[in-house]
């Protein structure tokens, strides 16, 4: 079965969640009584949308991310089937979530609940991205180069690990949760050179 129709489906959803999170982006209202008639033309307007553009530059961070690695990792790979194909829409289900989460998290200046949900869909996303690696091997030899690109995931362990503890840390503080988050977008930010070297 050819990759190149999950590889086109996949870039077309990833481009969806990015415009539908940046069409979250608002422009910020007038005061009322205000000369402009709806939307506020000051900068000091724009303090109010910090929140929502900290939540949205993980987000997009955390998006990138994930398509650069899938792209890396669909070159290294020889072939699928449809249990691949489920695996890839099950990464995809999780990562349409993203932008209500980021809109949430940002909308309510990441209080509690709104972090931890954000949290939890990016651990789903990174359970189903594992999820999506092992359909991916059980068709490959172990000596195929996706087998040996893919090695032992300690990255991709580690990550949901840390998304745990942030999730776990958020109800003592949501900042400490959000920071956990970010750590592990610093993993990431760097394409993951296992099937990068494989090109």
């Amino acid at each position: 079965m050819g990759k190149s129709r999950l590889e086109t489906f996949s870039d077309g959803v990833i481009a969806i969640i990015i415009t539908i999170m940046v069409l979250e982006l608002k422009i910020p209202k007038a005061e009322p009584g205000s000369p402009t008639n709806v939307h506020a033309d000051s900068l000091s307007s724009l303090k109010t949308l910090l929140p929502v553009f900290l939540s949205y530059i993980l987000s997009f961070i955390n998006i990138a991310i994930y398509w650069n690695n899938h792209h890396h990792m669909m070159h290294a790979v020889q072939h699928i089937n449809g249990a691949v194909l489920w695996a890839n829409i099950h990464l995809l289900f999780w990562l349409s979530l993203v932008p209500f989460a980021t809109a949430w998290m940002g909308e309510n200046n990441f209080t509690t609940w709104p972090v931890v949900i954000y949290g939890v869909v990016f651990i789903m996303a990174g359970i189903a991205y594992y999820f999506l690696t092992h359909s991916l091997l059980k068709i490959h030899s172990h000596d195929s180069k996706f087998a040996r690109a893919l090695g032992s995931d300690r990255k991709g362990k580690l990550s949901v690990v840390i998304y745990a503890a942030g999730i776990a840390l958020c109800f003592i503080n949501p900042w400490i949760g959000f920071a956990l988050y970010a750590l592990v977008s610093v993993m990431w930010i760097i394409p993951d050179r296992r099937f990068e070297k494989t090109e």
